[in-house]
């Protein structure tokens, strides 16, 4: 899915939610999630969308109607200590689409 298909969707009302996914490194991933599946989004070519930070996200997500919107993050003791045997467990924090300032 790419940012356009993002739009339509979701102005359609099919987008049930958004993840912006931080990775180690300053990375962040923006995933959609419609009918129980998670979409992550493309940059039109078919390569994964990298976005610099949860401003940059912001930016490019300027047209989106009210969806909920998540950060998240691996917690950082599993990341620290390495994987834990099992499911490993995330924090998914409330954003908004607006800045705070």
């Amino acid at each position: 899915m790419n940012l356009q298909d993002l739009s339509q969707h979701a102005h359609a009302g099919h987008i049930e939610a958004l993840n912006l996914i931080s990775i180690e490194g300053g990375i962040y991933l923006l995933e959609a999630y419609m009918d129980g599946h998670a979409h992550p989004l493309n940059d039109g070519k078919g390569q994964t969308l990298h976005l610099r930070s949860v401003e940059h996200a912001r930016d490019v997500l300027t047209d989106m109607p009210p969806i909920p919107f998540h950060l998240v993050h691996a917690v950082v003791h599993d990341e620290m200590c390495g994987m834990q045997d099992g499911t490993q467990d995330v924090l998914r924090v409330p954003i908004s689409f607006n800045p705070s300032w």
